[in-house]
């Protein structure tokens, strides 16, 4: 049963809704969020994304409301990943707490356009294409193995592709602007720090989508619950973030475990 585009409507109006008074009350606060105010935000997308499996099945029934949720599991699991990340690399370029805030709101949008296309794609070789179900298996179990025999350590940012992309062909600037993204210096548009990190952020993301759409795939082929399922898990990150953010010190064993690994 295909979805009518008012559901659509209705999913991006509301997200959006969500984002937006999330946002101003951050502004409202003036101030970077504590554990307890962190985790009462990360309770509330929760619970709010379970209403919207409650939408789900009276709209679509158990079968599609069972298959939103498995989805939206497997991809809020396989974002905790993307969290430790972003906390590396917010440490790596010395992002300051408030900045680190307007960064993931931009990343989040980003990652909202690129999953979408990323599913769409992926949505019509499937359909034109059954065997590409099992390419995408192959690639997770890959995925799988390389992890678990890789050699552990923090991204090497400095020397990755896309650095050296940003630093051979775009100008940045040496210091931050405030929670801009570009600044201009004398007579030119140059990138912030901050502007770069943002970069980064997009593209981690981007490689992280790689393996856990593929997963949601395993699941169901309906495009309105792949995305559906990813957004949902993907919006409540930023508060996730600062959660552990703020939690990091009391991970007391997880250098520890990186390089015995």
């Amino acid at each position: 049963m295909s979805t009518s585009i008012w559901f659509w409507i209705a999913f991006h109006i509301g997200i959006f809704v969500a984002i937006a008074v999330d946002l101003a009350q951050f502004k409202y606060r003036g101030r970077e969020l504590s554990i307890r105010a962190a985790a009462q935000r990360t309770a509330i997308w929760i619970v709010l994304s379970l209403l919207f499996n409650l939408l789900v099945w009276k709209l679509r029934g158990p079968d599609k409301a069972l298959e939103f949720l498995t989805g939206y599991v497997i991809e809020y699991s396989l974002s905790v990943d993307n969290i430790f990340v972003f906390v590396i690399i917010f440490a790596y370029f010395k992002v300051p707490p408030m900045a680190q805030h307007r960064a993931l709101v931009w990343g989040i949008l980003g990652a909202l356009i690129m999953r979408g296309i990323m599913i769409l794609v992926g949505v019509t070789l499937v359909s034109r294409f059954h065997f590409i179900l099992y390419i995408f298996g192959i690639f997770l179990v890959m995925t799988a193995i390389r992890m678990l025999f890789g050699k552990a350590g923090e991204p090497d940012f400095r020397n990755s592709l896309v650095m050296r992309f940003c630093r051979n062909w775009i100008p940045i600037t040496a210091e931050f602007y405030g929670e801009d993204f570009k600044a201009r210096v004398g007579n030119r548009w140059m990138l912030t720090p901050l502007g770069v990190a943002l970069i980064v952020i997009d593209v981690m993301d981007l490689v992280f989508a790689v393996d856990s759409i593929p997963a949601v795939f395993a699941i169901t082929q309906d495009p309105f619950i792949v995305y559906t399922s990813n957004i949902c898990a993907i919006v409540g990150l930023r508060s996730l973030y600062f959660l552990v953010a703020r939690m990091m010190d009391r991970f007391i064993y997880l250098r520890v475990s990186s390089g015995s690994k």
